[in-house]
């Protein structure tokens, strides 16, 4: 074999992004935690936000019960469903206030444009995240998959697994992008590969620590950075 000569061998799969919502696209996390306070507090649960904060991207039901094992609490089926509906009400009544991250909507164009796959995958219902579309400037049809759509929600790897699916790839070629441990442990289990965002909260030990390859401080610093990832567009060589 000539020096000049191309090696043979399979053509490798472009990676599929898979993108959290609350905390990694919009900047919505702590406006969930006060929800979910005043959501509590109906029920006469009194919490610290910081121990909100800590379950925020695991789906509501989960979310209540991880808080009733820490507090010793007990609350019946239709209690847990309240809350659910309570957090949902309280959110959405605090909407107008939730904002694109920095870069998020650059990095949607920017990825779009290239050819580059991606899709959203939240533990959010669709009334709660659908709004999100409009804040992004994304038409209604955006790849989307919700808490609705699957059985169960992160740390469980179903929203990703749908989420590949819906866009035809192979779990074990995408990287999903999330703010919280949640996020890092459902790709793991996904097969996917996990880059973690400052932008919801959690620091990055504890982002590494759950399995993220990378950490960026928010969606404007991963776009500057994307062939980090081995993401490339179709034009691009080298």
């Amino acid at each position: 074999m000539s020096e000049s000569s191309t090696a043979a061998f399979p053509e490798p799969v472009a990676p599929a992004l898979l993108f959290d919502l609350d905390g990694t696209l919009i900047d919505s996390v702590y406006q969930h935690v006060i929800a979910w306070r005043n959501a509590l507090a109906k029920a006469d649960i009194e919490l610290s936000v910081w121990r909100i904060h800590r379950r925020i991207g695991m789906s509501g039901g989960l979310f209540v019960n991880a808080l009733m094992r820490e507090t010793g609490l007990r609350l019946s089926a239709e209690q847990v469903a309240e809350a659910v509906e309570d957090h949902a009400v309280e959110y959405l009544r605090q909407h107008s206030s939730v904002v694109p991250l920095p870069g998020a909507t650059e990095l949607l164009r920017t990825l779009s444009a290239r050819g580059i796959s991606w899709a959203i995958a939240t533990s959010g219902q669709r009334r709660t995240a659908g709004h999100a579309l409009e804040l992004l400037g994304l038409p209604e049809d955006t790849p989307m998959v919700t808490r609705d759509q699957v059985r169960f929600a992160k740390p469980d790897p179903d929203l990703f697994l749908a989420a590949a699916a819906h866009l035809g790839v192979d779990p074990r070629h995408t990287v999903v992008i999330g703010d919280s441990v949640w996020d890092m442990l459902a790709a793991r289990r996904a097969g996917a590969l996990g880059v973690g965002v400052l932008s919801g909260g959690y620091g990055r030990d504890e982002l590494e620590r759950a399995g993220a390859y990378r950490v960026y401080a928010d969606p404007a610093e991963l776009l500057a950075r994307l062939d980090e990832l081995g993401v490339r567009g179709a034009e691009e060589g080298g």
